[in-house]
């Protein structure tokens, strides 16, 4: 491997790492002026309509009709129910914590691909982590308030657990999905699929009609450019990344996400990280860890991106791993 090669691909791990990372923070910060679903829905729709053009403008043909059937379906439960809602969520959680939930995604995913029809079992290793993360996820929820620890807010929580749901349902579903061969081509698609319908969702809640746009902060705004730009760029360079490393190696973003999170959400907002909410953290981490390297070891490199996460989604096919950016 030459030093230019070794050097891009540093660069592309530091994106993936640092960068998707820090989405949770910059959707904590857009959300503070500009109402969630219309900030998701504008994010997509113009990321979505960018990333097509740029596409289109080298030289891939144009999506037959035939493709937005499943481009909608797949925009709906991914930008739209996953990340649409994590956006949302973040209005009564902190951004560390909404990662660290994300992260359950590779979870929902195992069980969704193990419950459909003719759906692959998990193995031993991957349902001890299933077990795992279970637990440190209902520990950092704290439903019952054990030992007087309530530091999520628990319909925020329900919501991102709700969202993670979703996005892992259009995982599995992309698998099977007419999609165009491209696959920038496909996710520029469900993200304008996806933003289109988050927009409809801002109008219908009443977001449109209550929006003062004269109330936006700089803040908001830099928060919302950052997301558009920045976290199309990191997921450009996951796909490539896909090619020129290894799937194995692309998924380790799923469990240093939510570190990063944690950590500048903590740096950065002022956000608390008490002795429990590690220890729960921990847990969750090491699970998401035990899922995706027994996954790898098996030959099923499909786990995702925390996903719902704060970017954009790739299809889902054997020998590849999907991610998100549920940010």
């Amino acid at each position: 491997m030459s030093r230019h090669l070794r050097l891009k691909i540093i660069l592309g791990f530091a994106a993936i790492y640092v960068i998707w990372g820090s989405t949770y923070l910059a959707i904590r910060f857009g959300v503070e002026t500009i109402p969630p679903f219309l900030m998701a829905g504008v994010r997509f729709i113009i990321g979505g309509g960018l990333l097509y053009g740029f596409v289109r403008a080298r030289g891939v043909p144009a999506p037959q009709r035939s493709h937005w059937k499943p481009a909608l379906i797949m925009g709906l439960l991914m930008p739209a129910g996953g990340t649409g809602l994590v956006t949302w969520a973040e209005t009564l959680v902190p951004s560390g914590l909404t990662a660290l939930l994300v992260a359950t995604a590779p979870m929902w995913i195992v069980l969704a691909d193990w419950l459909r029809p003719k759906g692959t079992r998990p193995t031993v290793m991957v349902v001890a982590g299933l077990f795992l993360g279970l637990a440190g996820m209902s520990l950092l929820i704290n439903p019952t308030d054990i030992g007087g620890f309530n530091e999520v807010n628990k319909l925020g929580a329900v919501v991102i657990i709700i969202a993670a749901l979703s996005w892992s349902v259009g995982s599995v579903y992309s698998r099977y999905a007419h999609q165009p061969r491209s696959k920038l081509l496909g996710v520029a698609m469900q993200m304008i699929a996806g933003g289109g319908g988050l927009v409809l969702v801002s109008l219908l809640v009443g977001e449109l009609g209550s929006f003062e746009h004269t109330a936006v902060s700089l803040k908001s705004l830099l928060a919302l450019g950052y997301l558009i730009s920045l976290g199309s760029l990191a997921f450009v360079a996951y796909i490539w990344l896909l090619a020129e490393s290894t799937p194995a190696r692309a998924a380790t973003y799923a469990y240093v996400n939510p570190i990063i999170a944690l950590v500048l959400g903590a740096v950065l907002a002022g956000e608390t990280l008490s002795v429990w909410t590690l220890g729960c953290s921990a847990i969750v981490i090491t699970s998401v860890i035990m899922i995706i390297t027994a996954r790898t070891r098996a030959g099923e490199t499909e786990i995702t991106r925390a996903s719902p996460r704060p970017v954009q989604p790739v299809s889902v096919k054997e020998g590849e791993i999907c991610h998100d950016k549920s940010s």
